[in-house]
């Protein structure tokens, strides 16, 4: 009873796919005509047109000369139109054409092709019950007419295993039941249910053929024993001894024999085809038992300059570099830049084959033997990884801050008599001139013995006593990204200039002074350097190094400016996106200037009296915030 409720699930959502197929048929071609109007501006043209028993060839080549529009009508279709159209525009006549009397339109270029449409073949489906297990390597199969081509197909998909079907097997339906066996088994078995043969090549691909189809690629025949072999008989010929019971189980037994001798004599009891295209004279020391011939092979050439191919059944044995023993192979890398990876395959196993970047495919071409080139294509595959970008976001927060004391009275004489003027609030700033001071001291006068007298016109007095303070905060905060093991850097700066003047004197019959004026900058940057390695628990290390500098005041007038440097370099692991704090490099710096009367001005309270004093604090403070966030 399930198994009908599903078939018939499966056969409804084939006749809803149908239906749904139909109305996606009909928005493809309005959304095609859609985007045509651009080239074609008389698809958006208006239509009054009425017509009765008129032929779809005869309707299409007036629509097309009025509208001047590129149409061909199948001379197949039979079809009369009546029809009448008032203020429709062109696509809205076609979708309807092709709606009412079931035609489509093939699109080239600007040519619009109107055909019969065809309703897509009905697929009839049987259920494949097939399972695989990857962790015991165990497959369940439940098959009953089921085609060999789709068994096949799903197989594959759910082993990852390469199952290949040889030429001539597809038509073929099996019928098996198999529950919980071992994978190669399972394939056995099914074989041997629906007279087929399973094929193990060296590459591990199983290959499905016919029982009567003679072994080629293989390296192990479930349920065949080839022609000519001589099975179980232990030979002693040329200094060494072997066995063969079948392809899968060769023994081999022998000290500093020929390689040659081996393969003749093993291959001539497996009743195998073989050809030498060269020479071989390699010998080696051997003692195996229950190998299968292609691993005896893989072995004995194993650290010589032999290889072997198999092409059409036949082995064909010989050097490395001999032609017809050579591969070409390309090599696409998924995840990674084909120009860092040449230099990080180890010499030893590129030595003696032609490496080659291929830049517009992001690929390597190899040519060499064929064991160097899979090993190799090994080596990439483990590299060829998703590389992850790391996302660094950087709040930069610099603080600052200044206070300056200025207090004192200055006296004199000017030029000119001075004027009364200044303010009082928030700050002192008084300039009093010779007649408010004389009127000062007037005040004064009479008291007692207390006679001071008048100043000059030009007497002046200037009394300061202000403070001032600012506080500047700058915060950024910039976004850099880089692929892992990269660095990334931000660069804020700011630049000045100054005059560099040169004085060049030159004594002919007459002298000549030549003066230059040369404009020359000056830096001021904040710099950030990160580089990021991800390791394979999201653990973030970043190599960070900041720099930061600061103009200073100049020295005179036209003096190229001072500039003062906070530098630190750090190396720091942190989770992904979590955020830490670098810097708290910190300035601080207090500066005091002052003039007066000698003595007079070093005298505590008496002093404010005699002198002008400046004191200046100043304080300045630089924080970085990272956060790094892991992307792929």
């Amino acid at each position: 009873m399930k198994r009908f409720l599903e078939i018939a699930t499966i056969v409804i959502c084939v006749f809803l796919s149908l239906s749904v197929y139909a109305d996606d048929r009909i928005k493809q071609i309005e959304s095609k005509l859609n985007s045509l109007t651009t080239e074609i501006p008389g698809l958006e043209e208006t239509v009054e047109l009425s017509v009765s028993g008129v032929s779809i060839q005869e309707f299409m080549r007036g629509l097309a000369d009025a509208h001047k529009l590129n149409v061909s009508v199948d001379p197949s279709i039979n079809q009369s139109i009546v029809n009448n159209f008032v203020s429709a525009t062109v696509s809205d006549v076609l979708i309807f054409i092709c709606k009412e009397y079931n035609l489509d339109i093939n699109f080239i270029g600007s040519i619009m092709s109107i055909v019969k449409y065809e309703k897509p073949k009905e697929v009839t489906v049987k259920m494949l019950n097939i399972d695989y297990n990857s962790s015991t390597d165990k497959l369940s199969l439940d098959l009953k007419n089921n085609p060999i081509d789709e068994v096949v197909r799903i197989i594959t998909q759910k082993s990852n295993k390469n199952v290949v079907l040889a030429s001539g097997v597809a038509p073929k339906e099996v019928s098996v039941y198999i529950q919980d066996m071992a994978f190669d088994n399972a394939l056995e078995n099914m074989g041997v249910a629906n007279d087929l043969e399973i094929v193990i090549t060296k590459d591990n691909t199983y290959i499905i053929q016919k029982t009567n189809v003679e072994q080629t690629n293989s390296s192990t025949n479930f349920n065949s024993s080839p022609q000519k072999n001589t099975a179980g008989t232990n030979k002693k010929v040329s200094g060494f001894s072997y066995e063969v019971k079948k392809p899968s189980e060769v023994s081999v037994i022998g000290v500093d024999v020929l390689i040659e001798d081996v393969i003749k004599n093993v291959s001539k009891d497996l009743g195998i085809d073989y050809f030498f295209v060269s020479e071989i004279k390699d010998k080696t020391t051997i003692n195996v038992k229950s190998t299968t011939f292609n691993e005896l092979l893989d072995n004995m050439f194993n650290g010589t300059n032999l290889t072997y191919d198999i092409k059409n059944g036949i082995y064909v044995f010989g050097k490395r570099e001999t032609e017809g023993l050579r591969v070409t192979k390309v090599i696409q890398l998924q995840h990674r830049s084909v120009e860092k990876v040449l230099g990080v395959i180890p010499d030893d196993i590129k030595k003696g084959v032609d490496v080659k970047e291929f830049v517009d495919l992001n690929s390597l071409i190899l040519s060499g033997s064929h064991p160097q080139i899979v090993e190799i294509e090994n080596f990439i595959f483990k590299i060829d990884k998703i590389v992850p970008v790391v996302l660094i976001e950087v709040m930069i927060v610099d603080y600052s801050s200044n206070r300056t004391n200025t207090t004192g009275i200055e006296m004199g004489l000017g030029e000119n008599p001075a004027t009364t003027k200044g303010t009082v609030f928030p700050e002192a700033n008084m300039n009093l001139s010779s007649t408010s001071i004389n009127n000062l001291i007037e005040s004064f006068n009479g008291y007692g013995i207390l006679n001071l007298g008048k100043v000059t016109p030009n007497f002046y007095l200037n009394i300061k006593a202000l403070e001032t303070q600012g506080v500047l905060r700058v915060k950024s905060t910039p976004k850099l990204a880089t692929l892992n093991g990269n660095e990334a850097t931000m660069k804020i700066g700011n630049t000045e200039y100054y005059v560099e003047q040169t004085t060049n004197t030159l004594a002919n019959q007459t002298t000549q002074t030549i003066n230059t004026r040369v404009y020359k900058s000056v830096n001021a940057d904040l710099a950030v350097t990160i580089k990021p390695f991800v390791s394979g628990d999201d653990q973030i290390t970043m190599e960070i190094s900041v720099s930061q500098s600061d103009f200073t005041e100049k020295i005179e007038p036209g003096a190229p400016p001072g500039t003062v440097s906070r530098d630190f370099t750090s190396l720091i692991r942190v989770k992904d996106q979590e955020m830490i704090l670098l810097g708290g490099l910190e300035e601080k710096a207090i500066r005091e200037s002052g003039r007066g009367v000698p003595f007079l001005s070093r005298i505590p309270i008496i002093k404010w009296f005699f002198s002008s004093r400046s004191r200046e604090k100043s304080k300045s403070k630089l924080n970085i915030f990272i956060k790094p966030t892991v992307i792929y």
